[in-house]
Formats: structure tokens, C-alpha cells, sequence
């Protein structure tokens, strides 16, 4: 059970992030969110306010080290523990290496790894001390499988993939932190919004006529990985909607 335990969720303002902080305020955490649309963010903490949910918000850029350990240090002055971490901010800027899109490139490993990176190292230290927490990486089945236009995000993905067990075996044996990396198939989320390749316009309609998993498919299956007993550590769960091939 994770009724009264503290849960911090990268990337809420939208998609699988909100729906996780509805998901496990429900079921009695307290969450603490964060992301860098102020506005989202504040419609979440009504949401959850009006069914009675303690929640705590803040801008958070995860690409900024800073802003990461000062989120962290903000929910610990607050509620005196981090028991659960939600690495979900993440884009996908899709694009084929040729038409030579760097600064995308960047952004994805600025957020989709770098981000994952601090956000952990900013709750790790806390975790350590007691001897107990709950780290979930969003990583997807791209870090299974690459395609075309997809080789930087891939990349991204299989990163976090190999973080997520990295970690694992550094922590959860010997120090009682569990780790979890879920990898999510297409979902219906904002997530293709920032494609801007135009060569992959077929690819995004193709992937909106599919019937796509729902953002809070996937908050359940992080529910189910949090709400296991402590002796149960869910390495990984890999959803994909029923139509999807690969």
C-alpha cells in the first residue's frame, strides 16, 4: 500500500505524468508535481485538492541540476520524506539523422536522460539513508526496438533501460530500493506534438488512427508496480497496445 507515502512526478503537467498523479493520489499518496508549464500544473493540484488529495507543486525544468535538487529539497522540508520517485518527463522529437536536426538531438538527451539522471541523484542520497524507496523510469519499447527516424530517441530510451538495471542491481539487493522501468508501447498522449520532421506526417497519423493506449493505461501499471509488496520488485513492464506489431 502507498497511502500516506511521498510521491514525486517528473513531466505531470500532461499525458502519463498527470494521470500517475491522480492514479496514486487516489489511492492515498501524497504527490508532489512538477514540470514547465506552470498552468497544467495548477489544474492538476485543483484535481486533486477537490478529492481531498494532499499534493505539492513546483516548476521543474529537468534539464536544470539545480532546479531538480531544489524540488526535492522542497518536498522534504514539506512531508520529511521522498518514497517514491516518477522519472516521466520526456519528448520525442522524431527525425531521420539526414535533415540534421542537433538541436533536437539535444533536447532529447538533455531531458531523456540528463533529466532522468539528476532526479534520481537528487533523491538518491535521501533513499540511502533510509534504507528504502521506489525508483520508476518511463523508458518505452523503443528501448527494445529501433526504426527509422528514431535512432536518437532510441538511443535515449535504451539508456534508460540500462540505467534502470544498473540501478537496480546497485540498490535494490543491497540497500532496499526498488526499481521499476516501464516501457509503454504508442499512447495517446502530446507526445508526437513535437515532431516537426514533415516526412514523418504518415507516421503520426498512422500512429493517432491506431487505437493507442490511454495515459492512465499506463499509470496503472505503475500503480501495480508501487503497490506490490516490498519483497516484489517489478523490473520492468512492457504494455503495447494489442495492435501494435513491433
Amino acid at each position: 500500500m502507498i497511502k500516506d507515502k511521498v510521491a514525486i512526478i517528473t513531466g505531470a503537467s500532461s499525458g502519463i505524468g498527470y494521470a500517475t498523479a491522480l492514479a496514486l493520489s487516489k489511492a492515498g499518496a501524497k504527490v508532489a508535481i512538477g514540470a514547465r508549464r506552470i498552468d497544467r500544473l495548477t489544474d492538476l493540484e485543483n484535481k486533486i485538492k477537490e478529492k481531498n488529495g494532499q499534493v505539492y507543486s513546483q516548476k521543474l525544468d529537468v534539464t536544470k541540476k539545480e532546479e531538480c535538487n531544489s524540488f526535492v529539497k522542497n518536498v522534504l522540508e514539506k512531508w520529511g520524506s521522498v518514497d517514491i520517485l516518477v522519472n516521466n518527463a520526456g519528448l520525442m522529437p522524431l527525425s531521420f539523422i539526414k535533415n540534421l536536426k542537433i538541436d533536437e538531438w539535444d533536447q532529447m538527451i538533455d531531458v531523456n536522460i540528463k533529466g532522468v539522471l539528476y532526479c534520481t541523484g537528487a533523491v538518491v542520497s535521501h533513499m540511502l539513508e533510509k534504507k528504502s524507496g521506489h525508483i520508476v523510469n518511463i523508458s518505452s519499447v523503443a528501448g527494445r526496438v529501433v526504426f527509422p527516424a528514431g535512432s536518437v530517441y532510441c538511443a535515449t530510451k535504451h539508456a534508460i533501460t540500462a540505467f534502470s538495471e544498473g540501478l537496480r542491481e546497485e540498490l535494490s539487493v543491497r540497500k532496499n530500493i526498488r526499481v521499476t522501468c516501464i516501457e509503454p508501447g504508442v499512447v495517446a498522449t502530446e507526445l508526437t506534438n513535437t515532431i516537426t520532421d514533415e516526412s514523418l506526417q504518415g507516421f503520426v497519423e498512422g500512429a493517432k488512427k491506431m487505437e493507442a493506449l490511454q495515459a492512465d493505461d499506463i499509470a496503472k501499471a505503475i500503480l501495480y508496480a508501487v503497490e506490490s509488496p516490498n519483497h516484489v520488485n517489478v523490473n520492468e513492464i512492457l504494455i503495447r497496445p494489442t495492435t501494435q506489431e513491433r
